[in-house]
């Protein structure tokens, strides 16, 4: 199985790279505005060309000029730059090259990366010639592009493809792959040891000392394991995690590959913003899910603590409300054996296989004490349910009419199944299909 390469989109501002980006991906993910700076974080997306998928990374524009958020947005380009196995250098033909574009030109030199130079704008055929401008650059044959037109578009893919590296993933047959994912320095890395009871990986209360993902096979209790430890960002100077939608590209490569994903919660600090971000890679992955509150023992404990706490986490991740919680201390181990039973179960519950005849007995029965309300000019009839897939489970039903489906009576449905199939820690899939 190939793992995803990775292309950077890289340039000063206001040259056309979210244009280029959206056109890369084939849909409007990234904001695009006449205002220079509108993109300020890395945006993500996974793009297909000739068969192969490649991961995407929008950037905001590096200029000289101090302006607001410049140093967090060089950051973020550099940090880009790091990750990507291509860039493609964007440039405005109707501008020329720039004093932005030779910085950017100085920082892809030194990275030392194959670059795609994708001269844009050039909007009609009298500005073809403009392209041989950018040759001083000294990054290769420029492409002329329009990202507003499409124009060009083929032939960045075409070179990003012939650039990409061919990866190769690590197989591991009848085990159960779980990465561990959080926000920097909630303690991951003291996890992953506490979890192995060695000194697998190194543990420092450095944010982002972890470079790279380290896969850790092991057996326990007869059953075959592989911890993946996913990686932060550590980068000289300052770190702007803060303002990250993800903690780097590696951990979301982590997550493609797991079927259990370990969400880690740092008890002292508390609950803050970015641990969403962190976790919504995963949860639009359809991963199962457990959520560890680590540092468990730094936390004054008063009466019903614990129970507020976990209400608190429900009430911040309703869309992880099927993940169970379990509150340990990677530093004194307390209680980290039980991730190993919960990671069972709800890994149990994501490859489930349901008999046919039983699944249509709890979906008949569902209807039975509660019917579906009229909707959209009608009222849902479920006639027969079958699982099609495992991992997550899902569950196709033939109804009458799928418009007739309210949120409320699907979800209905979702509770029952998981009550009568014990299926915590999954997320499930209700397919409607019309009974022709």
């Amino acid at each position: 199985m190939d793992t995803l390469g990775v292309v950077a989109i890289i340039g000063s501002p206001n040259v056309g790279k979210s244009t280029i980006f959206n056109r890369i991906v084939g849909r409007r993910h990234s904001i695009v505005d006449d205002e220079p700076g509108v993109t300020r974080d890395r945006l993500y997306e996974t793009a297909t060309w000739l068969g192969k998928d490649f991961r995407v990374i929008d950037t905001g524009g590096i200029e000289i000029a101090d302006r607001p958020f410049q140093e967090q947005i060089r950051m973020q380009a550099e940090i880009a730059i790091e990750e990507a196995d291509v860039i493609v250098f964007v440039v405005d033909a109707k501008r020329g090259i720039s004093n932005d574009d030779r910085l950017v030109s100085k920082l892809l030199h030194k990275a030392n990366k194959p670059v795609v130079l994708a001269v844009n704008k050039i909007d009609n055929t009298e500005m073809m010639f403009e392209t041989a401008t950018f040759y001083a650059l000294g990054l290769g044959e420029p492409i002329a592009v329009s990202g507003e037109h499409g124009i060009g578009i083929g032939d960045i893919l075409d070179r990003i493809i012939k650039l990409l590296p061919e990866k190769e993933e690590t197989k591991y047959e009848d085990t159960i792959t779980f990465s561990i994912i959080g926000r920097p320095n909630v303690g991951k890395s003291s996890l992953v040891n506490a979890l192995l009871k060695k000194e697998r990986v190194i543990v420092s209360n450095i944010v982002g000392t972890t470079r790279d993902s380290v896969d850790t096979p092991f057996v326990r209790d007869g059953q075959s394991y592989v911890a993946i430890d996913t990686a932060g960002l550590k980068k000289r100077g300052k770190i702007y995690e803060g303002v990250d939608k993800y903690s780097s590209l590696r951990a979301l490569a982590s997550i493609d590959r797991s079927e259990v994903v370990v969400f880690v919660i740092d008890a002292d600090t508390g609950i803050i913003e970015q641990d969403k971000h962190v976790v919504g890679y995963a949860v639009e992955k359809k991963k199962a899910i457990i959520i560890v509150v680590n540092k468990w023992d730094l936390v004054k404990k008063e009466q019903n603590t614990q129970a507020e706490f976990e209400k608190k986490i429900r009430k911040e991740f309703q869309f992880l409300e099927y993940a169970p919680i379990i509150f340990v201390s990677a530093l004194t181990h307390s209680k980290v054996d039980k991730i190993f039973d919960a990671i069972l179960a709800v890994h149990k519950a994501y490859d489930i296989h349901l008999p046919t005849s039983v699944l249509n007995d709890v979906i008949q029965d569902a209807q039975t004490m509660n019917e579906a309300p009229d909707f959209n000019g009608g009222r849902l009839r479920i006639y027969f349910a079958n699982q099609a897939n495992s991992c997550p489970p899902t569950f196709v039903l033939f109804v009458n009419k799928p418009k007739y489906a309210h949120f409320s009576y699907l979800r209905y449905l979702e509770n029952r199944l998981r009550s009568a199939f014990n299926l915590d820690g999954t997320p499930i899939e209700i397919v409607l299909r019309e009974r022709v």
